[in-house]
């Protein structure tokens, strides 16, 4: 009896030992800084980016104020991607009317997009209410605007350890700068959504982002019943079903209901977004949404230092007229391994970090093969990252890169 009494308080004293550390690491994944404002004033805390971010994994979006890339490109090659698509006769008509001058303002017109997950960012200095200087974790500096994006201008909500919840205006932000998150958070914004979702192209299990804009089990999924209007925090919810417009809703406690009437549950729902590890994301649009299940995540995703410093994209080139090894710029615009490729399967689209990627071949003017390290097989197009709208890449064997158009490329196998 003795022996049996000391197993059993061993087996409590194992069991307490380990249980915080289960919980503690549940919030590593959330969002996790400090905010100083104009006025000197300094506000720590987990955060949410306007409505939407909460997770390091979730984007940053936003647009690149300049390229330095094209410096690279002669006249001619400029001239060449501007017009691509034009016929001879009309592209000859327009360098007359430009006096004979077929280039004006070369860093400005290839501007594109700017998307890294929040994980890989160092800082964020606001100097106007549309721009911002974002700094990577290698102190590399990012000049951005918020031009077709609603992450430069936004509004961002911090659970301040003192105060509780802030909203911040953009106008009175001055930097923001990422922490590594705590183990257990006091106060968070809910509890990661986690699951699988059964699609028209698959099923796809991971971290799941509802109608681009819930994230976490305290946020609301919203419906019309019969017999009222209804909002149901997510943390309620065992699955929810696409009924054309409406959606077919369980609860955990097996109650069962049919929503209609809101963008949360009808086809005016942007889409359902799922993270995966090893991948990146995937967003589904409602006509290819079947079902998701949701389930218990293991933990809220990755932390803050599992996001490493950025490494240049460095490649083997094989090319029509031979192969080129060095690093490379891909279509004049991603430079590192944490900027992302777009790409759609179907009306499925993918946004996948460079890092994720093992080749990328070239299959016609519309799309791509694309082979992930993990071994995932994709073919992708409707996108200029993956389509004849690339604008070639730049490959550095020495000081000074060659310039490589997309028609010319044959496989691009990353180091």
């Amino acid at each position: 009896m003795h022996n049996l009494l000391k197993s059993y308080v061993l087996v409590l004293a194992i069991q307490f030992t380990l249980l915080p550390q289960q919980v503690q690491a549940q919030d590593e994944g959330f969002i996790y800084g400090k905010v100083t404002t104009e006025d000197g004033d300094e506000f720590v805390g987990a955060i949410r980016w306007g409505k939407e971010e909460v997770y390091w994994t979730d984007m940053f979006n936003a647009a690149k104020m300049v390229n330095d890339n094209v410096d690279y490109l002669s006249r001619e090659e400029r001239d060449q991607i501007r017009y691509r698509g034009i016929n001879r006769g009309d592209w000859e008509n327009i360098i007359e009317r430009w006096g004979g001058s077929s280039w004006n303002n070369s860093r400005r017109s290839f501007i594109h997009q700017f998307s890294v997950q929040f994980g890989e960012i160092q800082s964020i200095s606001t100097y106007r209410n549309d721009e911002a200087e974002v700094f990577l974790k290698d102190g590399t500096r990012v000049d951005v605007d918020g031009s077709g994006y609603n992450d430069v201008g936004t509004k961002i909500v911090i659970i301040d350890s003192e105060i509780g919840e802030v909203e911040l205006r953009w106008s009175r932000i001055k930097t923001v700068e990422f922490m590594s998150t705590p183990k257990k958070l006091d106060e968070k914004f809910g509890e990661p959504l986690y699951g699988t979702v059964n699609s028209d192209i698959g099923d796809f299990t991971g971290y799941i982002q509802w109608d681009h804009d819930e994230r976490v089990s305290k946020d609301v999924l919203d419906g019309d019943t019969y017999d009222g209007d209804v909002s149901i925090q997510f943390g309620k919810i065992k699955s929810i079903a696409n009924d054309g417009s409406r959606s077919d809703v369980v609860l955990l406690s097996g109650r069962e209901l049919t929503l209609r009437g809101s963008n949360d549950v009808n086809y005016e729902n942007k889409g359902i977004i799922v993270t995966m590890e090893g991948i990146g994301r995937v967003d589904i649009p409602w006509k290819d949404f079947d079902k998701v299940t949701f389930s218990e995540a293991k933990n809220s995703g990755k932390s803050y230092d599992d996001f490493k410093k950025p490494a240049p994209l460095e490649a083997k080139v094989v090319t029509k007229n031979g192969t080129l090894d060095g690093r490379i710029v891909y279509d004049l615009d991603e430079e590192w391994d944490i900027e992302v490729l777009h790409g759609k399967d179907d009306r499925s689209e993918y946004v996948i970090p460079f890092r994720n990627i093992k080749t990328i071949r070239p299959r016609g003017y519309q799309r791509s093969e694309v082979e992930l390290r993990n071994g995932t097989k994709l073919v992708l197009e409707e996108s200029q990252d993956v389509s004849e709208d690339n604008t070639g890449l730049l490959v550095y064997e020495g000081s000074d890169p060659m310039y490589v158009p997309w028609e010319d490329v044959e496989e691009i196998i990353f180091n």
